[in-house]
């Protein structure tokens, strides 16, 4: 679940040596750069052979960057449910907003005695559809701004 970085299932950046993230980031993205497009990619740990999925690999390399830019990062399965607070908080929006969003059925939820719950693959589904949104309304922006001669 989505608590605080003191949960056991969120890894924070002060918990490991920032400089060897970096680099490791670095080498992974490198590994995985190649032109050579990989299903699956084969690692030695203590002397034992380890196949690991290219697409796991992938998010690893995402976990680095982001504990390397010193985010904490919290894995959880898209099935997860979320307190309407969780989904808000994952949404950078108050409670109350978020709470109204659900009420004009914009996102999807289940009652859970009198508590709402939110799908997180539900919620980022949401996400996804705001950030368009606000790219299409960017560059119908610059594309006006253009026509009229602003210099943007």
């Amino acid at each position: 679940m989505i608590d605080r970085l003191d949960t056991p299932d969120t890894l924070s950046p002060d918990q490991l040596d920032t400089k060897l993230v970096l680099e490791s980031s670095r080498q992974l993205s490198a590994l995985l750069s190649k032109k050579r497009r990989r299903k699956t990619v084969s690692v030695e740990i203590d002397g034992e052979a380890c196949v690991i999925p290219a697409a796991a690999l992938n998010m690893l390399k995402e976990i680095l960057v982001q504990l390397s830019l010193g985010n904490g990062v919290t894995l959880m399965p898209v099935h997860a449910e979320l307190t309407t607070q969780q989904a808000a908080d994952l949404l950078n929006v108050s409670r109350p907003y978020l709470v109204k969003l659900v009420e004009e059925q914009k996102l999807p939820f289940r009652l859970v005695g009198a508590h709402r719950r939110i799908l997180l693959e539900d919620v980022m589904r949401f996400k996804a559809r705001q950030n368009d949104q606000r790219q299409q309304a960017l560059e119908a922006m610059a594309a006006e701004a253009q026509e009229l001669g602003l210099g943007y």
